[in-house]
């Protein structure tokens, strides 16, 4: 009774993942051979980008200032309190700025973008678009996966620069560790290539919400519960592909920069 449960789980996967691929492969070449929709494209470009800065710039702050504080009173225990500076910039330029800005993406506009394909597949309008030999690819999802990855490393840099600045904050000025050499060591030990890798982590975790969340929405069921279904698995797939492909990036690039 299990192994056909798992053949089935495993068979639905592989079909889901060929599906995605499919549609990305349709994105990308309609990006070589169509020139895309700039007004569409801007228009994605304010929702995703102007329209999440303050859920962004609020997780960019807490991770900041909470990560400073558990930092230094740690390091107070062995007399290490001004390199709280350099763990914060370093962990919020190459992972908990990206991964989470990303998060907050997914959650807000990964379920917008599935939910509103959804209810245009449920309403039948694009099967409209096909009749007016309008490619629901070329039309819906090239924008917003252009928007997406232009936005995301642009939303991660700014929760970046917010969270430091929050750190140093709290660090300098409620925690009392010395000014100067917080902000010293951070300069010492932070690297360019840490700041590079946060935003090809970001530019590349945007794309894979773009597409998954249109994915999800032109592939949704009929019904109000098709669409409810589809919104849900935009958010939780884009969130397990982003914390997954962490790792996996991160390794690939520290070889890269450092090996």
């Amino acid at each position: 009774m299990v192994v056909p449960i798992l053949q089935q789980r495993v068979r639905y996967l592989f079909s889901e993942l060929g599906e995605l691929a499919h549609i990305a492969g349709e994105a990308f070449r309609s990006l070589r051979h169509h020139r895309p929709s700039w007004r569409d494209f801007v228009e994605q470009l304010h929702f995703i980008g102007v329209k999440s800065q303050s859920v962004v710039i609020t997780t960019g702050a807490a991770t900041g200032m909470v990560l400073c504080a558990q930092t230094y009173f740690q390091f107070h225990k062995v007399k290490m309190d001004t390199a709280t500076g350099a763990v914060v910039s370093v962990g919020m330029c190459s992972e908990l700025g990206p991964v989470l800005a990303c998060l907050m993406i997914a959650g807000r506009v990964g379920a917008a973008m599935a939910a509103e394909l959804g209810t245009m597949k449920v309403t039948e309008q694009i099967d409209a678009l096909r009749t007016l030999a309008t490619h629901p690819v070329d039309h819906l999802v090239v924008p917003r996966l252009l928007a997406a990855t232009v936005a995301a490393p642009l939303l991660t840099a700014e929760a970046v620069a917010v969270g430091i600045f929050a750190s140093w904050m709290v660090g300098a000025h409620l925690l009392g560790i010395d000014s100067a050499y917080y902000v010293a060591n951070m300069n010492r030990y932070t690297a360019p290539t840490d700041v590079v890798t946060g935003l090809i982590k970001a530019t590349l975790f945007g794309a894979a919400i773009a597409v998954i969340s249109c994915y999800k929405g032109l592939s949704c069921q009929q019904g109000a519960e098709g669409v409810g279904k589809a919104t849900t698995e935009a958010v939780v797939y884009s969130s397990i592909t982003v914390l997954v492909a962490n790792f996996f990036l991160t390794l690939f690039l520290t070889r890269l920069f450092k090996g």
